[in-house]
């Protein structure tokens, strides 16, 4: 990664496209829409609240992020997207019932004017769900040169100068990656061939690289993290980061575990089950698809905890995860964990987690960090994947045959230093030895 020589202001609008908007990304735009007219706080936004130490601790320089990045601001942020349900944002988010009324009512007409373009959609890849708005073609080919002309209409309808896409969709089957995969003329010719391995979400991918719009994936989907995605985006000058936002259950392992493997605790057993009932659980509620959620589900605590350099603590580890579909909750998602640990010499204790959670409020703040993100990283030409974001997903991309970091403080000073190299800054260790000489 070249650092850059210095980073364009953030000129003009802003497109944000939403590939699937549904209740998350309808709580993103309602939300935003909110904060920038002063009507409620951004929180859970690292972009809109957050500070970063800049130099010594007794140099006290501690700007907020808005003030150190040339960011772009909300008022500037134009939505987009898709959906294979024709319903505007407005209307979807009344369904969702995430929102009060009250919120709702002051954004009322601004949301209505946000509708969905027909989504590209593959029931054998989300099998819970039958669209009713979604697009036409005679293979894949062509409908990523539909989805192509969308991201064109979409910047000449707004007049944004600059556009952004974090997938919000619904997750897919756990992904078959095969040859197709491998090379950018591969892929191309299994789009024409209407290759069944292909999902929809690599349809998005391979258009928004194409018109040179950098990707979030915000689901376990395969969506840019096969060969010829990640290499295309490397030719295109696009940043890409994933996958599968980090937000209630896991979030709390990627705390609690650090905590526990800082001071060298075992742990015997970790047993994990949510319920919630939006479209995510009825999606979910598919075995196919709870596996595709369970793989990145899994990896976390393995990733974390080393077993295989901590065996005497980890090593026999069992680690479990179930999700239920369960319609009474909609979005107000329980996330309930049973860890039975171990210390000083075996003796066993136990941990108990249970988390109530809104799983659109704790994803709505990523989406709005990760557009303002992508948007940074590629007025500052960086390309490919960008590792620093992995602060905000479950399973996040790196470097073929590098294990991604999954502890989430070890992910915000890798965040927050990849800001200051990028600025010119002095990257912070936290040695400190400097004020004891």
């Amino acid at each position: 990664m070249k650092k850059p020589d210095s980073i364009p202001d953030a000129e003009g609008k802003l497109g944000v496209l939403l590939p699937g908007m549904g209740a998350v990304a309808t709580t993103f735009v309602a939300g935003t829409m909110l904060a920038r007219r002063g009507l409620a706080a951004p929180i859970g936004s690292l972009t809109q609240m957050g500070t970063i130490r800049l130099g010594k601790r007794t140099d006290h320089r501690v700007p907020t992020l808005q003030e150190f990045l040339p960011l772009a601001q909300l008022g500037d942020l134009e939505f987009g997207g898709w959906d294979i349900f024709p319903e505007n944002a407005l209307e979807t988010a009344e369904h969702a019932a995430v929102l009060s009324r009250e919120h709702l009512d002051a954004v009322k007409d601004e949301l209505a004017r946000v509708a969905p373009m027909p989504g590209a959609f593959d029931p054998r890849h989300v099998k819970r769900l039958q669209g009713t708005h979604v697009k036409k073609a005679r293979h894949k080919a062509e409908l990523v040169e539909q989805i192509r002309q969308d991201v064109r209409d979409f910047r000449a309808r707004t007049g944004v100068s600059r556009c952004v896409a974090i997938w919000c969709g619904s997750t897919e089957i756990l992904p078959t990656i095969n040859g197709a995969h491998q090379t950018i003329d591969g892929f191309e010719r299994a789009l024409l061939e209407d290759d069944a391995a292909i999902p929809a979400s690599q349809l998005y991918a391979w258009a928004l690289i194409k018109e040179r719009v950098p990707i979030a994936n915000g689901a376990p989907n395969a969506m840019v993290d096969f060969p010829a995605a990640i290499t295309l985006a490397r030719e295109c000058g696009v940043p890409i980061a994933g996958k599968d936002f980090k937000t209630g259950q896991t979030l709390m392992k990627t705390i609690v575990a650090p905590g526990l493997k800082a001071r060298m605790l075992g742990i015997r057993g970790w047993f994990s089950t949510n319920i919630l009932g939006n479209r995510d659980g009825e999606v979910l509620d598919d075995p196919d698809s709870f596996r595709c959620k369970e793989a990145t589900k899994l990896g976390v605590l393995e990733g974390v905890l080393e077993p295989e350099r901590h065996k005497a603590l980890y090593g026999d580890l069992y680690h479990k995860v179930r999700i239920e579909y369960y319609p009474p909750r909609g979005d107000a998602k329980e996330g309930w964990d049973n860890i039975d640990l171990f210390g000083w010499l075996g003796y066993p204790m136990q941990m108990k987690v249970d988390f109530l959670c809104r799983d659109s409020i704790l994803a709505a703040p990523l989406v709005l960090d990760l557009a303002l993100f992508l948007d940074l990283a590629q007025r500052a030409q960086l390309s490919g994947i960008q590792e620093w974001l992995g602060f905000y997903f479950k399973s996040p991309m790196a470097a073929p045959d590098l294990k991604p970091e999954h502890d989430l403080f070890i992910q915000l000073k890798k965040l927050k230093n990849t800001l200051r190299w990028l600025r010119g800054e002095e990257v912070i260790s936290h040695l400190g030895h400097e004020y004891y000489d």
